[in-house]
């Protein structure tokens, strides 16, 4: 039998600890919209509305404990497991791409063939800087929204009740950083009832290198604009490549050291040691890519079949070799400091 769980459990094990890597899982699953962030960017965890299915009517539940990526074992570090790893680029023009493309390249290719009916990831106000969780349904709006963002203003995951309850789509891909990615994992290997309906909805996971996540507040309002007077709407992209590389409209670049951005981490991130999505279908980033490529591991038959099907129909076009020892280098930097924690 279950063992009966309640948000209560969660907060006592993740919420009070500050552990919560801030993903929405829980405000996703909670069949009872109980669970909230309260105002955009305004807290390190969620919290309660104070009802609850468990703990209030004994109703059997605990949705939330089951989703949360912070209440299994923790995650080791290094590259996982995976059947390939390569670069690629998109072989037609994203604008506002990060590195190669790639990973839009996949989702276009994947939309228009009907692998996928929607994509959950994050845009943001191209103004602001600011982060937004969404739903894509066209080729067109992913190109638009290309790039990956660093900042945290509001959880990813909770997109994704959006997506599955009231807009039914059941061939959903999400694109997420590793906290994201290790809760989507708990969610289709569970057999919470719950958490079926999701779980059975998620056709393609793609997880992002991620070294840390940054409060939006703090980073961009904070360091970037206060300290350095940088206007958010002169900004063309941040980067973190084992530093923060600023990169301006002008072409002018400014890149700040990890250290000097400690402040600005999420505290949650802390407590995060994969570097490379490893619960991810394909995970992608900069490192270890030329420039202008995207580097992609391949982690399985269901990814295999994305980056096939793409290729084949000369949407992503592959690269040289990629550099797996940088990639290497940077996975087991994280490990390690995470381990000092």
């Amino acid at each position: 039998m279950r063992e009966a769980r309640s948000y209560r459990d969660l907060k006592e094990a993740v919420w009070d600890r500050g552990t919560c890597a801030g993903c929405g899982a829980c405000v996703a699953v909670c069949p009872a919209d109980a669970i909230c962030f309260g105002e955009p960017g305004s807290m390190q965890c969620p919290s309660n509305i104070g009802y609850c299915k468990e703990s209030g009517d004994e109703v059997p539940c605990g949705a939330c404990y089951a989703a949360c990526p912070r209440t299994g074992e923790s995650v080791g570090g290094g590259l996982g497991a995976f059947s390939a790893i390569l670069t690629a680029k998109a072989a037609f023009d994203v604008p506002k791409r990060q590195s190669g493309g790639a990973v839009t390249a996949l989702l276009v290719n994947a939309l228009e063939e009907g692998l996928i009916d929607a994509v959950v990831t994050v845009s943001e106000d191209r103004w602001t800087l600011r982060p937004s969780s969404v739903v894509i349904t066209s080729s067109e709006e992913l190109i638009h929204q290309a790039g990956s963002r660093y900042n945290w203003w509001v959880p990813l995951v909770a997109a994704l009740k959006t997506a599955v309850v009231e807009k039914k789509f059941r061939k959903i891909a999400i694109i997420g950083v590793p906290c994201v990615v290790a809760a989507l994992h708990r969610i289709r290997n569970s057999d919470h009832d719950l958490l079926r309906p999701y779980g059975r909805s998620i056709r393609l996971v793609v997880g992002l290198f991620c070294t840390e996540s940054f409060d939006y507040a703090s980073l961009v309002e904070g360091k970037l604009k206060s300290e350095y007077g940088l206007d958010t709407w002169k900004i063309e992209r941040l980067d973190v490549k084992g530093k923060l590389e600023v990169t301006m409209k002008d072409g002018s670049s400014l890149n700040l050291p990890m250290q000097e951005l400690e402040t600005t981490v999420r505290p949650g991130c802390h407590f995060c040691s994969d570097f490379a999505a490893i619960f991810s279908d394909i995970s992608a980033g900069a490192v270890g890519s030329p420039q202008g490529y995207t580097t992609l591991i391949v982690r399985n038959d269901v990814g295999q079949i994305f980056l096939e099907s793409a290729v084949k129909n000369g949407k992503l076009v592959t690269g040289p070799d990629p550099d797996i020892a940088a990639i290497e280098r940077l996975a087991s930097k994280k490990e390690k400091r995470t381990t000092s924690h």
